[in-house]
């Protein structure tokens, strides 16, 4: 079920004109500045910008198009706010029955496994003012997740909680993505969250497509990477396979070769999403004896220029892995690197963010 979508509308100064296909599962980030045009593009998929004219459609099931606008309460579709807005005088259990009694398309058996998604069973006869930030939050993802939906909206969901609050739930966001076969849009402008939940990234400024692909492509475009935070990086999946619980290190199979990190609670099997930093990454034409935990062979495939005439940016392939790295034109003159070349990736454990 493929999401096209293509929406124009003008307020103001102010004019949106997007067209987009979306894949049919995964989280695909809306990814730019404030004021870009995210949250009204998303408003637009919901139906509620009635001045816009477009199209959207989800497989065979059409939401609009110039012959058909359909109402926004008859669109199969869970939206998560920056603020969950949950009623103060009922529990947290009677806000989940509010929300799918008055929706065409929720289900007792939908709540009941966004409940157990969410692990909110123990926060079920709170009341809202019991709850963290976090916790709130997660009831208001469970909340969208029992309206049944084909497509799950978030508009910045973690945008008012504070660095503790976003590392809890992001977990569960994470368990959100694997255990639904959905779409969802993902409306952000923070960095970590890009690179540790999407999927798909649509680059947008002042109301138009910069760039839309899949994360990996994105970061390692050759011509024009996308910078997270200003950053050049590489993201990376792997499965959590050695803990050394002595020095607290665990190691993630990256293709055929490893990768040491920090070990964050991690278990064997666990699948664990990692960001690196290009300027985190040194190149060697030979092992030698040195405090990097983790030398990875990899091959030269592009060499571009930098933002300053000094650097330069390598793009190395590991396996089926690209690896983004940023170094200086006189490193490589003095190790004779070019394209072709079978270099060695230098990363060092404390430099890699999971």
């Amino acid at each position: 079920m493929i999401v096209k979508l293509g929406y124009k509308l003008s307020k103001g100064r102010f004019n949106l004109n997007v067209e987009l296909e979306l894949p049919e599962t995964g989280i695909s980030v809306l990814y730019g500045h404030s004021g870009c045009g995210k949250t009204t593009l998303l408003r637009c998929v919901a139906g509620l910008e009635k001045e816009a004219d477009g199209h959207f459609s989800i497989g065979n099931e059409v939401w609009d198009n110039p012959k058909t606008k359909l109402k926004p309460h008859k669109r199969a579709i869970g939206y998560v706010f920056q603020e969950p807005s949950l009623f103060s005088h009922l529990s947290v259990k009677d806000n989940l029955d509010y929300g799918i009694k008055r929706s065409i398309h929720a289900s007792k058996e939908s709540l009941n496994e966004a409940i157990s998604v969410l692990g909110i069973e123990h926060l079920l006869d709170q009341k809202p003012e019991a709850l963290s930030g976090g916790e709130a939050q997660r009831v208001g993802i469970a909340r969208a997740l029992a309206l049944n939906p084909k497509i799950l909206l978030f508009d910045e969901p973690l945008a008012s909680l504070d660095d503790n609050r976003k590392r809890e739930i992001l977990p569960y966001l994470k368990r959100v993505k694997r255990q639904l076969s959905i779409p969802m849009l993902y409306v952000t402008h923070a960095a970590p969250e890009v690179a540790m939940l999407a999927d798909h990234v649509v680059v947008m400024n002042e109301g138009r497509v910069v760039s839309s692909d899949s994360l990996a492509a994105s970061l390692s475009n050759e011509s024009s990477p996308l910078k997270l935070n200003g950053e050049i990086s590489t993201v990376l999946t792997g499965q959590v396979t050695e803990i050394d619980k002595h020095w607290h290190l665990a190691c993630l199979s990256i293709y055929d070769q490893k990768l040491w990190l920090p070990d964050a609670k991690l278990s064997i099997g666990d699948e664990v999403r990692v960001q690196i930093l290009s300027k985190d990454i040194g190149l060697a034409n030979s092992a030698g004896d040195a405090s990097f935990q983790n030398v990875l062979k990899a091959e030269i495939v592009a060499i571009n220029e930098g933002e300053h005439p000094s650097q330069a940016i390598v793009k190395a392939a590991a396996g089926e892995h690209a690896f983004m790295v940023m170094v200086t034109k006189r490193a490589l003159a003095n190790l004779a690197l070019g394209v072709g070349s079978q270099v060695l990736l230098q990363v060092k454990s404390v430099a890699i963010h999971s």
